[in-house]
């Protein structure tokens, strides 16, 4: 009744094709399963589980099951013996997520019915996170932690990731990276290792042939870092859901949180919003607001943005699954003003230049450049004694400032417009426009970081002269 059964190591296949006019008998369905099972045993391959899945299958019309790479062996049109006979054989098959193997299952003639997968409403959604660094790592936990009530709706189903990157000194001599942020809380939370997919690019066939496999109901984005060709977002029944730590369409793109503090933005927020290929330009199923006082650094607050976002998420996935929020729905960024774009910030934009930007401006970018890449000004100093012509040039990163206003009872400067003001608490530096800037926390080459009045009593009687 089975025809023709072939199984090949090399081409790495397994096909099985013939026609079975009626149910096949339990001693031979069981004889193919046992043989899926000793094959399994003994090759590095799950391919043999598709004829297994095929000789016990109920079908009544002629089938056809072809196995590949990255996708899941299905056995749910098998009787229940069969599929835990069947089942009990996947234990045997271990093989890294880039060997993973599929099964189409078999296929009716046309006008048969039946289907090879369990309807979305019978099964919990299968939701797919990706990200990336240690921030998204809130939205992942904030997932898991829900997925873990026997009566959620959801679960994770699979994490996807950047590969990992070197890290600390000595990077390039410390042997293979380490996974992502994302990809280590995944596997510590129980994740199976062949479920965390850290593919180089989004649109990389084999990882896109996996997803499929997978049958997401739902993905979900946070700082995953890679563009998402259109290939991936037609793969999601219900679409990709991203979390944005702006209040879209403000601050579209790589650093949101640096950009609307370094402009002094008066509130900011995150968005839930669908993914389009048009970088953060889809329709929103969610805004959650964000008061700032003018105190808030770009490394705190952004971590704070995601956990807001996380349970904005979760208060919109019942919505999202029930069919109430979808794309459709969604309210167009339009409605809510014109976009704006926040670029990804360099290096150089970290450098604070005293004399021709006010104090406001530099307290700003303390605030948005804050943890990277963090914010330096160059002075000359003078120690005690020395000459007019024995000035030593330093780099001296600021962590902590604020503005000093016009009534502040604090030493300000002289009116050269160079000389900067050390006190025992803070360091008073001259700004254009005849501003100043209280610095609070420093950080001097090769040291912690300390407060600025703990610097400048070190000083001793020396000179500091702002440079640029």
């Amino acid at each position: 009744r089975i025809g023709l059964f072939s199984f090949g190591y090399d081409a790495d296949v397994v096909s099985c094709r013939g026609r079975t006019p009626r149910p096949p008998c339990r001693s031979c369905a069981m004889s193919m399963t046992s043989f899926a099972v000793a094959a399994t045993r003994c090759a590095p391959f799950r391919g043999c589980l598709a004829a297994a899945s095929s000789a016990v299958s109920a079908s009544s019309t002629s089938a056809s099951c072809f196995v590949s790479r990255g996708m899941h062996v299905s056995i749910l049109g098998a009787a229940p013996w069969a599929r835990r006979r069947v089942a009990s054989a996947r234990s045997y098959a271990r093989i890294p997520s880039t060997r993973r193997f599929t099964a189409v299952s078999a296929v009716p003639e046309s006008g048969a019915g039946g289907s090879d997968t369990v309807p979305s409403s019978d099964r919990k959604q299968r939701v797919v996170f990706l990200g990336t660094p240690d921030v998204a790592c809130t939205a992942l936990d904030a997932l898991l932690d829900a997925a873990d009530d026997p009566n959620c709706a959801f679960e994770v189903h699979a994490v996807v990731s950047q590969p990992g990157r070197p890290r600390g000194r000595g990077r390039h001599k410390s042997g293979p990276p380490p996974p992502s942020p994302v990809a280590e809380t995944a596997l510590r939370r129980g994740v199976p290792a062949d479920r965390v997919l850290c593919p180089t690019k989004a649109n990389d066939p084999a990882f896109l042939d996996a997803l499929r496999a997978l049958q997401p109901d739902l993905a979900v984005t946070a700082a995953y870092g890679n563009w998402l060709p259109q290939k991936f977002l037609a793969i999601p029944r219900l679409g990709t859901l991203n979390i944005h730590p702006s209040l879209l369409p403000q601050f579209r793109g790589a650093a949101p949180v640096q950009r609307a503090l370094e402009v002094g933005a008066d509130v900011t927020g995150v968005t839930v919003a669908y993914t389009v290929l048009e970088m953060d330009a889809g329709p929103v199923v969610r805004r959650a607001e964000r008061v700032l006082d003018g105190s808030e650094k770009h490394d705190v607050l952004l971590v704070e943005l995601f956990h807001t976002g996380a349970a904005a998420l979760l208060e919109v996935l019942p919505s999202v699954f029930s069919g109430e929020a979808c794309f459709e729905r969604a309210t167009p960024q339009s409605e809510y003003g014109e976009p704006s774009h926040a670029a990804k910030v360099s290096p150089e934009e970290g450098n604070l230049r005293f004399k021709t930007e006010n104090a406001t401006t530099l307290r700003n970018k303390v605030r948005g450049f804050a943890g990277w890449p963090g914010t330096k000004g160059t002075f000359a100093v003078k120690k005690l004694g020395a000459g007019d012509d024995q000035w030593e040039e330093i780099s001296l990163k600021i962590i902590t400032a604020r503005v000093l206003g016009d009534d502040a009872a604090v030493e300000k400067p002289g009116g050269d417009g160079e000389t900067v003001a050390l006190t025992k608490k803070n360091i008073i530096v001259p700004c254009s426009g005849g501003t100043y800037l209280e610095v609070l926390e420093v950080q001097p080459p090769g040291k912690k970081a300390m407060s600025a009045g703990d610097y400048a009593n070190g000083l001793k009687g020396s000179v500091l002269k702002v440079v640029a």
